[in-house]
């Protein structure tokens, strides 16, 4: 009898930071490193991934002081790679200023990880890399729902945004990819998908199809076991109202518009370089709205350069009087390589911080107001499993809200409840509730049926 000795497992720690599309890279690289056992604590891993994020000062600042801690914190013997958006975007910088990195690797060599961190080698592959269905995946976070990419890179030209400038032209994956990677999720027991790109309303624009999210929404309704679907990021001047029409059509996608706006003054759009004008963008948004059940979400940019008082005064107005169910306001942050960086009629940091928190007040009031319309309301909800805030609440979410970013609903009561069978409520399942009242920013609900 032959008798081999089993290798110790070694172990991985990885750190997303950014985007749910950089998430969806980080499960990547999660699928390429299968043998490692995935651990929480850093200072006894193998392994330690950082997949950074490199859009705004902030984003690059966490990105930064994350993998320093995180050198301080590992063992001698450990491996760590910085990946991703920060790492491509400064590439030579980085690799001269911290030698503390082991592996330098960017945004088009995900699906070589394992590769690299045996050879211990830095790697940038200049082509873009677009997750097929052979890619693997460790989805994290949820035994229910799903992220899927739609493309990689972006086509717009915003004055402010720096990020066509390492992640390159726009690069749609194929429509039969896209139905592969979903129905391979639908057999590993997941049943609610989240559509992500950096534009997605852009998505096989770059083939010369036009309509190539409703040629999306067509195929994925026809995949058995999928239960509901939302798309994230729609861009204003590649968005048609055929598309809201679509969605509300749809039985299995929700009538979930996301559109980062970042601004609603004509001059502002203007010098942003967003695309359409301000009447299109409202006809945009009032078709979003009136959609029965709707649920609308936004970002808005504030100081950036050439912004007068008059231009912000026009987006609070406006903030206010269309009631965004759910907004983002970010402060505007110079980046190098953009237009904006070389205009010379920049905002005071004193003014944008003060606008940014008369904006983010408005925000607040307006997410208020979304909640509190839903006292008394029957939905539908996921339960993800047992909420943090109390060991006798469940955690849900609304099935037309995305997964982390529009709330949480705590289950306090069950109408269902069996004393014979009190495990009665299944985690990562569809429930019918009665939400009585809202808890800070936060909803609470009865289960009914």
């Amino acid at each position: 009898m032959k008798f081999t000795e089993n290798k110790p497992t070694k172990s991985l720690h990885l750190v997303s930071l950014g985007c749910t599309k950089n998430l969806v890279d980080s499960e990547i690289m999660l699928g390429k490193l299968k043998d490692y056992k995935i651990i929480d604590n850093p200072e006894v891993a193998d392994v330690i991934i950082v997949n950074t994020c490199g859009f705004i000062d902030s984003a690059k600042e966490e990105s930064i002081n994350t993998i320093l801690n995180l050198h301080d914190e590992r063992k001698e013997e450990s491996v760590l790679v910085m990946a991703g958006c920060l790492s491509e975007r400064y590439q030579e910088e980085l690799q001269k200023e911290l030698p503390e990195i082991d592996i330098f690797t960017g945004v088009g060599d995900y699906d070589k990880i394992d590769k690299l961190v045996n050879e211990k080698r830095s790697a940038f592959t200049d082509e873009v890399f677009l997750l097929s269905e052979e890619n693997d995946r460790v989805i994290t976070g949820s035994t229910y729902h799903a992220y899927v990419k739609l493309s990689e890179g972006c086509n717009q030209v915003c004055s402010f945004c720096a990020i066509p400038s390492f992640k390159g032209k726009l690069h749609s994956r194929t429509l039969e990819s896209l139905v592969k990677e979903v129905n391979n999720l639908i057999k590993n027991g997941y049943t609610d998908f989240s559509f992500v790109s950096q534009d997605s309303s852009s998505y096989l624009r770059d083939l010369d199809i036009k309509d190539g999210l409703e040629r999306l929404i067509s195929e994925v309704e026809k995949i058995e076991g999928i239960k509901t679907a939302r798309i994230l990021y729609l861009y204003p001047s590649t968005t048609e109202l055929s598309l809201i029409e679509k969605i509300k059509n749809s039985k299995v996608f929700e009538n979930y518009f996301d559109m980062p706006l970042q601004h609603i003054s004509s001059e502002l759009l203007k010098i942003m370089k967003r695309g359409k004008g301000v009447e299109k963008l409202k006809e945009l948004m009032n078709a979003m709205r009136i959609v029965p059940n709707s649920f609308v979400r936004s970002t808005f940019i504030v100081g950036h350069p050439g912004e007068t008082q008059d231009d912000f005064e026009e987006l609070c107005d406006y903030l206010k009087e269309y009631k965004f169910d759910r907004a983002n306001v970010f402060s505007y942050s110079d980046e190098e390589g953009t237009t904006a960086f070389e205009r010379l009629d920049k905002v005071p940091q004193e003014i944008i911080d003060a606008r940014a928190d008369v904006l983010g007040e408005i925000i607040s009031q307006t997410t208020k107001n979304s909640l509190e319309n839903e006292v008394g309301k029957v939905f539908e909800v996921y339960i993800d499993g047992e909420s943090e805030e109390h060991e006798y609440l469940l955690s849900a979410r609304k099935t037309l809200w995305a997964p982390d970013i529009d709330g949480e609903i705590y289950i306090n009561d069950n109408e269902l409840y069996d004393e014979n069978n009190p495990e009665q409520l299944k985690f990562g399942q569809i429930y019918t509730v009665k939400v009585t009242e809202v808890a800070g920013d936060n909803l609470l609900a009865t289960v009914i049926k």
